[in-house]
């Protein structure tokens, strides 16, 4: 069927091949879930644990950082830089263990090295319940981020394998498959039929649902294909905001899983994911220095609490 939804922030269409309504979390009652949030921290430019902390929290979750590395700004600055925190995160999630942190969802995003993927499977493991997201932060645009080694990448596609719900763009999709980082992994002219085949090769790997994110035609929409081993392959569309902006992967993986957090399927999450996503890059287009500064989310953090009405 074919859901049509006029928003203030523009048109949005909802395809979906098959009628499943897939929860992923069932929130329960006044009880506020705790989420470890495995990101890096960054000093200035929005992005990691400065967009997820706020978002997830607005939306009545417990938000507990591990962060990755530490930086001075995003990358995209001259002059950053990175501490790699690899060397304390054993001692640091041991002393939860010490306390009895419990978890109901364990979110990572940008890694600081190959063996914080050995670490993650140690929270994995040590929370087993709870709900494994993994958005694969390690690209763009046909291009790998300056602080991903090879090694780093095969890691973070070995961990793709063990997600509830994997959250990559193309670039980041085609290093998961081992699959050639072309022209046409930047986000252009991926038809339908290429985009399933893509997400059917991730499920194959071991994840168990898929936001394939970030796919333009050139036609003024972005779409997100969605597809899981319980849900139909569907897709979501947006309109398209022609500037690009540091942060939008972040922001949209956060009100994702901040949505699903508050009990909301997985097709109304990834359509809200969309439409915040937007808006917050109207309201950045607002700021000084807005392409640079990072994505602005601030005064939409309402929308996301209103998750909970």
């Amino acid at each position: 069927m074919i859901i049509e939804m006029l928003k203030t922030t523009g048109k949005v269409g909802l395809s979906m091949s098959k009628a499943e309504e897939t929860v992923l979390y069932e929130r329960q009652g006044a009880y506020i879930p705790r989420i470890a949030a495995i990101h890096d921290l960054c000093g200035y430019g929005k992005c990691s644990l400065g967009v997820a902390i706020p978002v997830l929290s607005a939306a009545g979750c417990d938000v507990c950082p591990v962060p990755t590395g530490l930086f001075s700004s995003h990358t995209a600055f001259p002059g950053w830089y990175m501490h790699d925190t690899t060397d304390i995160l054993n001692d640091y999630l041991d002393a939860w263990k010490g306390i009895g942190v419990d978890i109901d969802a364990v979110y990572s995003g940008f890694l600081g090295s190959a063996e914080q993927v050995d670490i993650i499977r140690g929270v994995y493991a040590s929370y087993p319940g709870a709900l494994k997201v993994v958005d694969p932060v390690m690209a763009d645009h046909g291009k790998v981020y300056p602080t991903y080694t090879p090694d780093l990448c095969a890691a973070m596609a070995d961990l793709a394998s063990d997600a509830d719900l994997l959250t990559p763009n193309l670039t980041e999709a085609a290093i998961i498959l081992g699959e050639p980082i072309g022209d046409a992994w930047g986000g252009e002219n991926i038809s339908d039929d290429e985009a399933h085949r893509i997400i059917d090769a991730l499920l194959a790997r071991g994840a168990k649902n898929v936001v394939l994110k970030g796919i333009q035609r050139g036609d003024g929409l972005i779409r997100n294909f969605v597809a899981g081993a319980d849900t139909g392959f569907f897709e979501v569309k947006n309109e398209f905001v022609p500037y690009m902006l540091h942060g939008t992967g972040d922001l949209y993986a956060s009100a994702l899983l901040a949505a699903i957090m508050a009990g909301r399927t997985l097709a109304d999450a990834v359509s809200f994911a969309g439409l915040l996503t937007h808006d917050a890059m109207l309201v950045s287009a607002q700021q000084p220095d807005f392409q640079n500064r990072g994505v602005s989310f601030e005064p939409l953090l309402g929308k996301v609490a209103s998750l909970l009405a």
